[in-house]
């Protein structure tokens, strides 16, 4: 009987146990529920007020501020060239120098022809200054006189002709060595010494020198982008005047380090391509930049605006385009398609669908679902200093 009895009590007992194991299992699964149904925690600020200056980007490509393609401009042969493939010269540097002794013979007979009017002239004064007299004293005919005259008259007009003929022959003469007509630099010579040069008129190419410092950038800007500008300046002062500066950097470099201003626009818009051409002018001491480069180019606007500015990390993007997460009243993520403006150190500038109040998501943008209840959190104190969020309302 007792056995029995003791054999009931530890089945009531065993029931007991499982029976209090069991509620706490359920309380313990009751309480992860509860945790994982709790709204996700974001970290939220409201967009930055500040002034920023809008820029235009463009690609260009840079070229000499002059370039020139050396010439023979006489006949002859090629003496020798006095440089080396592709060095720096100066302005006045003896580069080529064509055979010059047919052109120094030419400049000895032109100086030659011109003593000889000289004496044909003072002959001619002479004789006019004696039949003149005779004439008074009837010894002499007028005709002789006219005749004495008419010398004259040729000598002073066969001068001038022989000057010319001898500045002809000198300007030959320096044509026979050629000089660099600035501080550039040449490339390969085109035409090897010994072979003849200029033949039948011809201005045979000997070589190309650059300059570099200063050098140009051309770029163009599109119709629409012109437009704007027309619509947001008034007419004014042309782009020499003004001295908008403008930036370009190469594709090996960060950012845009060089810059220059703006000193040509061309008169018209090409009509077949719509775009209207500007140009640069940058300083190169160095000269490190070539010509023919491909370059990011930007231009700032004329007038400063406030805008609106976000993380860079805040935007996203899908099928429908640009767009911001915020947080509304209630605590609720929503969507705000946006159109951005240009990006200013880490910040981007909103153009459009944000307003200086509301609350974007700034962390945790993948836990925000548009849509979902999420629990915001001010962006803390070590946040950039141009994300400090503003106090909220209560």
């Amino acid at each position: 009987m007792c056995s029995w009895v003791n054999a009931a009590w530890l089945l009531i007992a065993i029931g007991m146990v499982s029976a209090v194991g069991g509620c706490r299992e359920n309380t313990s699964g009751a309480a992860t529920g509860a945790a994982a149904a709790a709204p996700p925690v974001v970290t939220v600020a409201k967009p930055v007020t500040q002034t920023v200056t809008d820029y235009l980007t463009f690609t260009g490509n840079t070229a000499p501020i002059n370039s020139v393609t050396l010439v023979a401009r006489v006949e002859g042969y090629l003496e020798k060239n006095y440089f080396t493939d592709g060095s720096w010269v100066k302005k006045g540097d003896l580069l080529f120098t064509i055979q010059p002794d047919q052109y120094k013979a030419q400049l000895q007979q032109a100086e030659a022809s011109l003593a000889a009017q000289k004496a044909s002239l003072w002959h001619a004064k002479t004789e006019l200054a004696r039949y003149s007299a005779l004439l008074k004293e009837d010894a002499a005919t007028q005709t002789q006189v006219d005749q004495w005259r008419y010398q004259k008259e040729a000598a002073e007009a066969g001068i001038l002709n022989a000057q010319a003929q001898v500045e002809l022959a000198k300007l030959n003469l320096s044509y026979t060595m050629v000089k660099a007509p600035f501080d550039g630099r040449i490339g390969r010579h085109l035409v090897n010494p010994g072979n003849l040069v200029g033949t039948a008129g011809q201005q045979t190419a000997l070589g190309l020198i650059d300059q570099l410092d200063p050098i140009y950038v051309y770029f163009t800007i599109n119709e629409r982008e012109l437009l704007r500008v027309i619509e947001r300046h008034k007419p004014g002062p042309t782009i020499e005047q003004r001295r908008i500066p403008v930036y370009f950097g190469l594709s090996s470099e960060d950012g845009y380090p060089h810059e220059g201003r703006l000193d040509f626009a061309s008169v018209n818009v090409a009509p077949t391509t719509g775009t209207l051409q500007l140009r640069g002018v940058f300083p190169n001491p160095d000269r490190t930049v070539l010509p023919g480069l491909f370059v990011r180019v930007r231009v700032p606007a004329l007038q400063k605006r406030d805008a609106l500015l976000v993380p860079g990390d805040a935007l996203s993007f899908d099928q429908q385009g640009e767009f911001l997460l915020v947080v509304n009243e209630h605590n609720v993520v929503e969507r705000r398609g946006v159109k951005t403006g240009p990006q200013v150190g880490e910040l981007l500038v909103i153009e459009e669908g944000l307003k200086p109040d509301d609350l974007v998501i700034v962390e945790g943008v993948l836990q925000a679902i548009p849509g979902r209840t999420v629990t915001p959190q001010l962006a803390a104190s070590s946040s950039p200093p141009l994300l400090k969020p503003k106090p909220t309302d209560g």
